[in-house]
């Protein structure tokens, strides 16, 4: 089936989880802080999204150019590192184990659209990765996806689904190529 764009809805059960004044001054304010790349430092981001809603751990790098879509609906470990250029476009709910690393770019998206459906529905899913696991440079994440404990996802991987404690995967679609 065609999608017909005008025929998009939000759906009404779902909510940016914020009142529309923080979702403003994340907006306009607190992303834009984020991702600046002029302003040098970890701590001042993780004390700027913890002011917005986030969970975080002590001990975490957050560094220049990371973008947040909700803060509000992020829990991070402890001693994180979030890459430059990661994107978390949280719609829904992510969480992030201890000593997670995130690289250069990575994006983590929790809502698609189905493509099936001629109101292009939106389809959500959190995303949960494990202590002890690396998400290379440049890996997707799909709505819905697991990543267990100490597992390693390759850079430009592609991952929909569950990755299994201690895995190595690589590729689009992404497989297990092996155990950390």
């Amino acid at each position: 089936m065609i999608q017909q764009l005008d025929r998009y809805r939000t759906p009404p059960t779902w909510h940016p989880g914020a009142p529309r004044l923080v979702q403003t001054l994340w907006f306009f304010l607190g992303a834009p802080l984020l991702a600046a790349r002029w302003l040098p430092g970890s701590p001042w981001r993780v004390a700027l999204m913890r002011a917005f809603g986030a969970q975080i751990g002590s001990g975490c790098r957050l560094k220049p150019g990371l973008r947040v879509k909700f803060p509000w609906r992020l829990q991070v470990g402890e001693a994180c590192w979030l890459g430059e250029d990661a994107w978390i476009d949280n719609l829904a709910p992510v969480t992030l184990g201890d000593r997670v690393c995130l690289s250069q770019g990575a994006y983590l998206c929790t809502g698609n659209h189905d493509f099936r459906s001629a109101g292009f529905d939106l389809r959500l899913g959190p995303i949960t990765i494990g202590s002890h696991a690396w998400i290379a440079a440049m890996a997707v994440l799909a709505p819905g996806t697991q990543i267990g404990s100490g597992a390693v996802v390759a850079i430009g991987a592609v991952v929909r689904g569950t990755v299994p404690a201690g895995a190595i995967v690589r590729g689009n679609p992404a497989v297990v190529v092996g155990q950390r």
